[in-house]
């Protein structure tokens, strides 16, 4: 799980309740008006930017990747793959029906090598398979952030609406309040679902979706220089150009005079 995202959600919601409870109760931060404006109008104005093939993939891929990391980093890999070229170099592929890992996509390649596919047809469906998911993460990133755009904007309509409620009734002082209230709400809302929801995890998942590229392509190279019946050494000295020079240091690499 990525504690990160849970983290900074529950701290940003544990700061605005501080400053609500600091300066009056919760009633008077209720308003279900401003919720219709924001939480309806965003939904509406997302649902005709995205065809509902992409908002039925994008959401829940979104709101789980958000919530959650990758199993094995990028480091973690290479060392993984070159105990699975081990094995392929001493016990040939039908060793590798046995070994486990943790990283589903890697265990698909396993699972290829050790089925003997060819060498064409691992390479063109994983790379398939990493294509459609990152297509499909990216729509999430794109319709969070489309979200978060509109937010702040149907927050500034619903605070229009407000206002011309509250001076058309400005010979009812009783209603000057609450239309006011709604106002200012739906301006508060629409920040908060911006910029404590959306367009932050909108961000993570393009992050993610930079790492789940780097993750997969290195996969696919070390599954196929297994295939190709690879030595472990070349398949880590390969494999190193992936991560960052400290850490292919840390692996043993020269420091650069």
């Amino acid at each position: 799980m990525d504690i990160m995202t849970g983290a900074g959600l529950v701290g940003g919601l544990a700061v605005i309740a501080l400053m609500v409870f600091m300066g009056g109760d919760l009633h008077m931060f209720i308003s279900d008006h401003a919720a219709i404006i924001i939480f309806g109008g965003s939904a509406a104005a997302t649902m005709i930017r995205f065809p509902l093939s992409v908002l039925m993939h994008g959401l829940p891929l979104g709101m789980k990747f958000a919530f959650t990391m990758s199993r094995l980093s990028a480091h973690d890999l290479v060392d993984e793959l070159a105990r699975i070229a081990e094995i392929a170099r001493k016990q040939g592929p039908v060793g590798l029906e046995k070994v486990e890992t943790d990283e589903p996509f890697l265990a698909k390649g396993i699972r290829y090598v050790a089925d003997g596919y060819d060498l064409d047809f691992i390479r063109d469906n994983m790379e398939r398979d990493r294509d459609n998911f990152l297509l499909h993460l990216n729509e999430g990133s794109k319709i969070y952030r489309a979200v978060g755009d509109c937010a702040p904007a149907f927050g500034m309509i619903g605070t229009l609406i407000g206002m011309v409620q509250m001076f058309s009734n400005m010979s009812d002082p009783s209603k000057l309040g609450p239309f006011m209230a709604t106002a200012l709400l739906a301006t508060l809302y629409g920040a908060l679902v911006a910029n404590l929801l959306c367009l932050p995890i909108a961000d993570k998942l393009h992050g993610k979706l930079i790492d789940e590229e780097t993750n997969r392509t290195l996969i696919i190279d070390g599954i196929l220089m297994i295939r190709d019946s690879k030595s472990p050494t070349l398949v880590r000295e390969m494999l190193l150009a992936y991560l960052p020079e400290k850490h292919r240091h840390a692996e043993g690499e020269p420091v650069p005079a």
